[in-house]
């Protein structure tokens, strides 16, 4: 799992970076995380986005009718924090999501947003 934690390493490295993890959302588990979790709980952060990610591509609101197009990540945006989830496109249908939780006055969201793109596409291509 050499990917996942170098992956995470990097996420790590993201500036206002609190957490990370890669969930699989199907069951979620979470495979690794790094850092801190809200409420200091990594498996209800991993149970809470496998949540977000059923509920947005799953419900009709924010089901796509364009062919390919569908749900790239999710922000969610508190008082004090950014958190961030993009979900892994493979070519074997893989059902993992890249979670960074950023704290809102040391982070950038545009910047975290980014490089969660590109750590996403690395882990995918590694």
């Amino acid at each position: 799992m050499s990917g996942i934690d170098d992956c995470l390493r990097q996420a790590m490295t993201v500036p206002g970076a609190i957490g990370a993890g890669l969930v699989d959302y199907t069951t979620g588990f979470a495979l690794e995380s790094v850092g801190a979790a809200p409420g200091d709980d990594p498996d209800g952060t991993a149970t809470g986005t496998a949540g977000i990610v059923h509920a947005a591509v799953s419900r009709s609101p924010f089901a796509s009718t364009r062919p390919g197009d569908g749900v790239e990540d999710v922000i969610i945006t508190t008082a004090c924090g950014y958190h961030l989830i993009r979900l892994l496109r493979t070519g074997f249908d893989s059902r993992l999501a890249l979670y960074l939780w950023l704290d809102k006055d040391l982070g950038n969201l545009a910047v975290g947003r980014r490089r969660l793109q590109m750590l996403a596409e690395g882990l995918v291509t590694a």
